[in-house]
């Protein structure tokens, strides 16, 4: 399989341009270049449900970012 290079990087400005988060900005936490997509701070978050651990003692739900098609993204030049 060839090496996929992307234009967006880990700590990037990009905004959204598709989705129901169309037109927010935010910073890049995550590329994921085996499956196209990347993890925007702030976008797309979807409440998680957790078991009891060290890290949440008592359980219960999480926000957590989800992953967005790198082709929905546009970097912000600046």
């Amino acid at each position: 399989m060839a090496n996929i290079k992307f234009k967006i990087k880990k700590g990037d400005e990009v905004k959204i341009i598709a989705g129901d988060d169309k037109g927010k900005t935010g910073k890049v936490l995550a590329v994921l270049p085996k499956t196209h997509q990347v993890i925007v701070e702030g976008c797309k978050v979807a409440k998680k449900a957790v078991k009891p651990s060290e890290k949440t003692p008592n359980g219960g739900f999480v926000n957590k970012e989800m992953p967005i098609d790198i082709s929905n993204v546009a970097k912000v030049e600046g």
